[in-house]
């Protein structure tokens, strides 16, 4: 019969491929009990969209097979990484990371990108957000299908939900789909900060905010709010977009916020009858830049009709076509980043220990 020593010694062989950290260690391990030869205990992942989560969980498997064991109860949950230093006065406590979308200049697909990304969280269980935070010309809402106003309850906009995701845009407040917003600076980030702290957003995993293209008011102000997990920068091969995507960076850089990954949208066409891509824009330019900066490559997308088709109807392809090839690279993008969330949430704890060690230190000394 084996021991809780040995179950926990042979569990600590089970290392988490992008933590690079044994999964005891990690705290993934709960509930550790051994009954008459049967042993049983919960194994927490650090999210439901974590690309490895099949392969620990076979290793875990294969590591108490090791140990001669029959019979074993295993409960997989996964619990989402908190990756923002929260402080006593934070203005979203329910929110474990913010991961906010940006891009140098228009026309790559931000949004688009932003959309599926949150949906595909969303489709493995995650708590999900989407701040639509281009005041001026927002389509969250048309992409989504969404228009019913939201309602105010306890002078907390309650925000419309869909496929699991809340969703707040200041489409949603136009009279007419076609009116534009004309609001000087100090107006948008009012709005923007509205958006933070009126809207009830709950407990969220992730809260996706669609960034207005560029570097003014909107990206300034939540970065300068809240703390932020990370930026996702989106560009598209074509040399324009990569320039414009490097200062973007350089922006985020200097605010101190913490990037967490390029993805390169239209990448390529797949001809639909010889299955061969065409690079219509080039290629290589979204790793070029990531090798270039020390950055993640989160993947690419490709350019095909039915993403079109899905944002203007609003159905999104990851739900309209949950199959496809194009689904499945935002699937993929998805799982990578809340990879990229974990680790940048574990970076974030060792520095809140090693800082509450350092005090207590200085205090005996």
């Amino acid at each position: 019969m084996v021991t809780v020593d040995q179950v926990l010694s042979s569990l600590k062989k089970v290392v988490d491929p992008e933590l690079h950290k044994d999964i005891v260690s990690m705290g993934m391990i709960k509930d550790l009990s051994i009954n008459d030869g049967r042993v049983a205990f919960t194994l927490e992942l650090t999210t439901p969209a974590c690309p490895f989560n099949s392969e620990i969980e076979g290793d875990v498997r294969a590591a108490m097979a090791s140990l001669g064991v029959k019979d074993l109860n295993m409960r997989v949950t996964a619990r989402v990484m908190e990756g923002r230093s929260l402080s006593m006065d934070e203005l979203l406590p329910g929110v474990k990371n913010i991961i906010a979308v940006a891009s140098g200049k228009g026309g790559v697909g931000k949004t688009t990108v932003s959309v599926n990304l949150a949906l595909a969280l969303a489709s493995t269980g995650a708590k999900v957000g989407l701040l639509d935070a281009d005041i001026y010309g927002p389509s969250v809402p048309l992409m989504l299908g969404l228009k019913a106003s939201p309602e105010v309850v306890n002078n907390k906009i309650q925000p419309p939900e869909l496929e699991g995701v809340k969703v707040i845009s200041m489409g949603f407040f136009y009279e007419q789909s076609q009116q534009a917003g004309i609001y000087r600076g100090p107006i948008v980030s009012g709005i923007v900060k509205q958006f933070l702290t009126d809207v009830s957003w709950g407990e969220l995993d992730y809260l996706i905010i669609d960034l207005p293209p560029g570097t003014g008011d909107a990206p300034l102000t939540i970065a300068q709010t809240i703390p932020i997990t990370g930026i996702l920068i989106v560009t598209t091969p074509q040399d324009v977009a990569m320039n414009v995507a490097v200062k973007a960076i350089g922006m985020f850089n200097k605010l101190n916020v913490p990037i967490v990954g390029v993805i390169e949208n239209m990448s390529y066409l797949q001809c639909p009858h010889c299955n061969e891509q065409i690079s219509l824009f080039g290629s290589g330019g979204g790793k070029k830049i990531s090798e270039d900066f020390g950055l993640s490559f989160i993947g690419e997308i490709p350019l095909h009709p039915s993403i079109r088709e899905g944002s203007d109807v609003g159905r999104p392809t990851v739900i309209s076509d949950p199959d496809s090839v194009q689904s499945h690279a935002f699937t993929k993008a998805a799982k990578l980043i809340a990879g990229r969330i974990s680790i940048l949430a574990t970076e974030i704890r060792e520095q809140e220990q090693s800082a509450s060690q350092a005090t207590d230190q200085a205090k005996k000394e």
